[in-house]
């Protein structure tokens, strides 16, 4: 019933003239069904979706064509304007306020000649801005209190014809609604989406306010047409139609906002009359008028009338529809409610700012729905923010202060932020309301994640606490104004401190800076005042207190350069207008401009301090080089070389990032001070390469590591240093890695170097080999070159593998990580090699180094048999198991970027895929991203790998059930297996798009249990036929005609075998035959299971797959490989055997002589004498 509004007029019979009201028993129908009836008809049209930029003159004069219905008006007068085509009130909602107030006029005009004709236009109206394509008859009423019209008051359905019914009484009328029954399942205009939907809520109610305005001074108060549209407003606002029950509902609260507007408007004639009046009574007899006072005496008693008339109007609107619908079912309906109770306490507060009706905004701010919510916390804003308003509200803040508190942690983020100004507001107006403890609640949320409620807080905490700290008025006499400032400053740093030390959140402070931006920019912009307050020899701060102003300071610097982006903190404006951009430029040059010449004299006074001067270190990297003191080569020496020197003396993490961060901000090329910085770079790092040089010659020995601790120790801070400086510079033109190769080649247990040591070595090795491949277009010029690195390369992965059976498990670690990282690295350069000039040429780790990673992520991230949901050992601290968990997902994620990036074959992530749901709430995320991005680069091979993954937990399983021994931690439960091939399954989305991958998943698990198996009296079934029960999970993702042709191929391998199925042996068998034929033919059902029939699917099938001569093989573990009798052969190692031109997936037409047994494939790393790395075994 309800779609887009139509424009649908009303009929009524040619034979009703002006005085028709008074009539018994007439009656008039509004019909919305497009039919036309007598001789003054008149088309009208629909205009949605438009406006019309015409004045109303224009808008009379346009031609309206007939869409739905036609309208005809009694009136001798309005016959003669037959050439003046009509326009609907429904049609005057697309249009301008101009046009509303032509038309509106024009309707007046109609209402004085015949009211009966143009209330129904109105009522029409209303209908239409429903949605309602239904009819609407009338017919008059003698009186309201008739019991017989009453008990016809009804709203029903008829479901035999399919319409809805509603009765009901708006007096004069009574109103028959009849429309379809589908009224709730179609969109009315107020609910529309996009910008319609909202440009018509505001059209319908600029309407109704107009018409208001329009009618205020004349038929407003003519007893009947408030009467009827009341009526009629409060019937439909009660229906149980949404449509009906929204739109009305609207329409009525906008009509006593407007009649707001004009009891204000009564009032303010009132007040000026009444001081005509006193002013009348103070002159003298003789000028006295004694009619003037009776006129305007009389005058003030029609306005107090017609504004009594107007208050029982808005009460029995609020009674008849407020107090109904303020808590209806539909939010939008409660959200309006509370909106308009805002504004009319706000515009009239005579009436309706009293207890009586502020609990009612009360009780909704205990709302479900969170717009709610808001709407009354907004209203109460505009309450609150009114001086005048304050002593009625002394009752409700008493009553609804806790609740209003409490949603400032409200889950809607705009509501509590909203409500969070509110309480900015109420604590501004009056100190006594919020006590010390509701302030200590509220001004934590300086440090919440979102930021407009940290900034609102953020405003609590300035106007509280920092605003109103002032020197003594004594001392302030006696000192000049920039003293005076510097005193108000360092008070209200001062008690921004207290402030922050007593919250205990002491590594916040950029939060705290960013909440306190908006409202107190002034003060932490002030940088002049703050570091000369630092420079004071004795400013009254503790030392704790200097630390923490030096990281206000930073702080400030890094918002004014950066803007408000902090990480963990949402909510921020992403865009900067032009004007915040030229107030960031302008608060870079300022800050350029001045730390530029003091930074050098803070950095000498806490040098001594490393966590303060690594603060400080931190400024520069905001510098602006467009300012004029950059030209200054001598300030920017005197800041490196306070920074050099800063560095002789700490050797700390803190220090080092800083200041290698800082060198590469200041060593840009767009830098004024490019020169300068460079050079003093080089000369730091040559100094430290030589003192490395010199101290790694007289400790390193044939075979050993020979140094005393003190030896050690500057080795260590040397390695450190350079380490650092390596992260962020490219130190390749002092060819660190022939200086610290050597490093590696000793034996841990005949005195290597020691951890710490060996730790920055691997390190700095690492960045060496990153700069090195990253600089390969400009540095390869040249196949030695290209060979060189490559030798590189392999030295750095054959020395980094000795270490991931190193004792210590940082060692491990960081060789593991340092290995993943270089050769994920490589692989990502050979994807963007340019053909065209020298590269790095290709690298494949040997597999020796691939089975002793896939072995160290094993024993390393799945360790323990419930991970996922438990600590792994019972002392240890909540913190200490996240990072552990932490470091775990590292090592895994760094290992599934070589399988993604094509470093390793697909086929090692089967280890991988096992756990996926052992240890799913650790690592399932990672694990399902790597199954996505492989199943990107080849969906065919990635489903291989599945499929090896289940073979291998089965054979594993079965072995420890043959076995009888104790059960094994890599050895999952046959459910746990069949809960891991559902959630398999779950990963392939569409049908069509993995139809291969699902037959070829079915055709291998077949193969595994019947190829090579012989029936005989002591093994009547095959070892392996349990496993259908499992592969019969993948049945559902069959398509029909997919599942006969699985079906046909199971029929082939079944067919030279004597099979009973009454036998329990045969079981899973029967199973998964079940599971094919579920949608399956029924010939094929019927067909016989030891039939000699040879069915066979040909070669040409679509999932067939040929390889030529020489290809390795994609998946070394496929069960119809060629048979392998060497464990390491069916390793975690790529495959170097060369195939045949065979489809390993399509069927055979006689069955291979060989075939690769699974119980190979699982997983055991064997010691080989060749190699040298100890092998563990999984």
């Amino acid at each position: 019933m309800i779609t887009e509004p139509t424009a649908a007029a009303t009929s009524r019979p040619t034979e009703q003239t002006n005085n028709s009201h008074d009539e018994a028993n007439s009656s008039a129908a509004v019909n919305h069904s497009g039919d036309e009836s007598g001789n003054e008809n008149r088309h009208k049209s629909v205009r949605r979706r438009k406006r019309a930029h015409n004045s109303s003159e224009n808008v009379k004069g346009k031609i309206a064509k007939a869409s739905c219905s036609s309208v005809n008006r009694a009136g001798g007068s309005r016959s003669k304007q037959k050439h003046v085509e009509a326009v609907t009130l429904f049609e005057v909602v697309t249009m301008g306020r101009s046009a509303m107030q032509g038309v509106i006029d024009d309707w007046i005009e109609a209402y004085l000649t015949d009211r009966d004709s143009s209330l129904l236009d109105l009522i029409s109206f209303f209908i239409q801005c429903s949605g309602c394509k239904g009819v609407v008859t009338a017919e008059m009423c003698q009186s309201k209190d008739d019991s017989d019209v009453m008990s016809k008051m009804v709203e029903e359905l008829d479901e035999v014809v399919g319409l809805q019914y509603k009765k009901f009484l708006a007096f004069p009328w009574i109103l028959t609604v009849t429309w379809p029954m589908d009224t709730d399942s179609v969109e009315y205009p107020l609910i529309q989406s996009g910008p319609y939907g909202r440009w018509f809520h505001s059209e319908f109610c600029e309407f109704v306010s107009v018409l208001v305005a329009q009618c205020q001074h004349s038929i407003i108060f003519d007893s009947y047409l408030m009467n009827t549209l009341i009526s009629l407003l409060t019937e439909l606002s009660n229906s149980y139609v949404r449509a009906f029950r929204h739109t009305c509902t609207l329409a009525a609260v906008k009509l006593l906002s407007s009649l707001v507007s004009v009891a204000l408007s009564l009032s303010v004639g009132m007040e000026n009359s009444q001081k005509l009046y006193e002013v009348q009574k103070t002159k003298t007899t003789r000028q006295k008028s004694t009619p003037q006072l009776e006129k305007i005496q009389k005058k003030i008693t029609e306005l107090q009338e017609k504004r009594a008339e107007i208050e029982s109007m808005m009460d029995i609107i609020f009674k008849g529809v407020f107090l109904k619908r303020y808590r209806d079912v539909l939010p939008e309906i409660r959200s309006i409610c509370m909106e308009e109770l805002g504004l009319w306490m706000k515009l009239y507060s005579s009436a309706f700012l009293t207890d009586s009706y502020l609990k009612y905004m009360g009780w909704m701010m205990y709302d479900k729905i969170p717009d709610v919510r808001l709407k009354c916390v907004l209203s109460l804003q505009g309450l609150y923010g009114d001086p005048l308003l304050l002593p009625k509200l002394d009752l409700f803040t008493s009553r609804f202060k806790d609740r209003m508190i409490s949603m400032t942690l409200d889950k809607d983020n705009e509501v509590a932020v909203q409500t969070m100004k509110l309480l900015v507001l109420i604590s501004k107006i009056s100190e006594d309301v919020l006590s010390p403890e509701d302030y200590s609640q509220l001004l934590q949320f300086v440090f919440s994640s979102q930021r407009p409620l940290a900034a609102a807080a953020g405003e609590l905490l300035f106007s509280r606490l920092l605003n109103t700290v002032a020197p003594a008025a004594d001392t302030q006499d006696e000192m000049n104004e920039e003293e005076a400032h510097k005193q108000q400053t360092l008070a209200r740093l001062k008690a921004l401190l207290q402030f922050y030390q007593e919250s205990e959140l002491h590594k916040h402070v950029v939060y705290l800076v960013d909440s306190l931006w908006d409202c107190g920019g002034a003060l932490l912009k002030d940088w002049p005042t703050l570091t000369s307050i630092l420079l004071q020899d004795s400013p009254g701060l503790t030392q704790a207190e200097e630390a923490v102003l030096v990281e206000i300071l930073v702080a400030s610097v890094r918002q004014a350069s950066e803007g408000p982006a902090l990480a963990g903190r949402s909510g921020a404006k992403k865009v900067m207008s032009a004007k915040e951009k030229k107030i960031q430029i302008d608060d870079c040059t300022k800050l350029t401009e001045h730390l530029l010449l003091v930074l050098p004299k803070l950095i000498t006074k806490f040098s001594g301090s490393w966590d303060v001067v690594a603060s400080l270190m931190k400024i520069p990297q905001y510098f602006l080089p467009e300012v004029a003191e950059a030209e200054n080569t001598q300030v920017v020496s005197s800041l490196l070389a306070q920074m050099g020197a800063v560095l002789d003396l700490h050797s700390g993490p803190a220090v080092l990032e800083a200041a290698a961060r800082t060198y590469l901000s200041l060593c840009g090329e767009e830098m004024s001070w490019f020169s300068v910085t460079r050079a003093a770079r080089d000369s730091l790092v040559q100094r430290w390469v030589d003192q490395l040089t010199a101290l790694l010659e007289g400790s390193l020995q044939v075979d050993s590591f020979s140094a005393d601790k003190e030896t050690t120790r500057e080795i260590l801070a040397t390695l450190m240093k350079l380490r650092t400086f390596y992260n962020c510079h490219d130190l390749a033109q002092w060819n660190l890695f022939k200086l610290l190769s050597p490093l590696l080649l000793m034996e841990d247990s005949q005195g290597g170097a020691p951890p710490e040591v060996l730790l920055e070595v691997l390190q700095c090795l690492c960045y060496c080999m990153l700069w090195s491949l990253n600089t390969s277009s400009e540095t390869l010029s040249s196949r030695d070159k290209a060979v060189a690195q490559r030798l590189q390369l392999r030295l750095f992965c054959e020395r980094s593998h000795r270490f991931l059976s190193h004792s210590e498990h940082n060692v491990q670690q960081q060789a593991f990580l340092g290995v993943c990282d270089v050769l994920t690295a490589h692989s990502y350069q050979l994807h963007l090699w340019d053909p065209t000039s020298f590269g790095p040429l290709l690298y494949t780790p040997s597999p020796k180094l691939q089975r002793a990673l896939l072995t160290f992520v094993c024993m390393q991230v799945f360790v323990g048999p419930d991970c996922d949901n438990q600590s792994r050992a019972s002392d240890t601290s909540e913190v200490e198991r996240l990072e552990d968990l932490h470091r775990r997902r590292n090592l895994l994620a760094a290992y599934c970027k070589l399988i993604v990036h094509g470093v390793l074959e697909m086929s090692m992530a089967a280890e991988i895929f096992m756990y996926y749901m052992k240890y799913y709430n650790d690592f399932g995320d990672i694990i399902k991203e790597t199954m996505y991005r492989t199943r990107q680069i080849d969906k065919i091979e990635s489903a291989r790998t599945l499929v090896l993954c289940l073979q291998q937990l089965f054979v594993r399983l079965k072995k420890e059930q043959e076995s009888g021994g104790k059960a094994h931690p890599g050895v999952q439960t046959f459910t746990s297996i069949k809960e891991l091939a559902r959630r398999y399954v779950l990963t392939f989305g569409d049908l069509v798009k993995f139809r291969e991958c699902i037959v070829m998943i079915h055709r291998n698990g077949i193969e595994f249990v019947f190829q090579e198996f012989s029936q005989t009296p002591e093994t009547p079934t095959p070892p392996y036929l349990s496993y259908l029960t499992i592969l019969s999970e993948f049945s559902s993702k069959l398509l029909k005609p997919d599942k006969k042709t699985v079906f046909s191929y199971l029929q082939k391998h079944t067919a030279e075998h004597i099979i009973d199925l009454r036998q329990e042996c045969w079981q899973p068998l029967i199973y998964y035959r079940a599971s094919l034929l579920a949608v399956a033919e029924v010939e094929d059902a019927v067909s016989n299971v030891s039939s000699d029939k040879k069915l066979y699917l040909p070669n040409r099938s679509p999932f067939s797959k040929h390889k030529p001569d020489g290809s390795k093989s994609p998946c070394p573990f496929s069960p119809a490989d060629s048979k392998v009798s060497k464990v390491h052969r069916a390793g975690f190692s790529p495959s170097h055997q060369k195939t045949t031109d065979t489809d390993l997936f399509s069927v055979p037409l006689e069955p291979p002589a060989k075939r690769l047994s699974t119980e190979e494939c699982v997983l055991s790393i064997s010691s080989e004498a060749e190699d040298e790395a100890v092998e563990v075994e999984v």
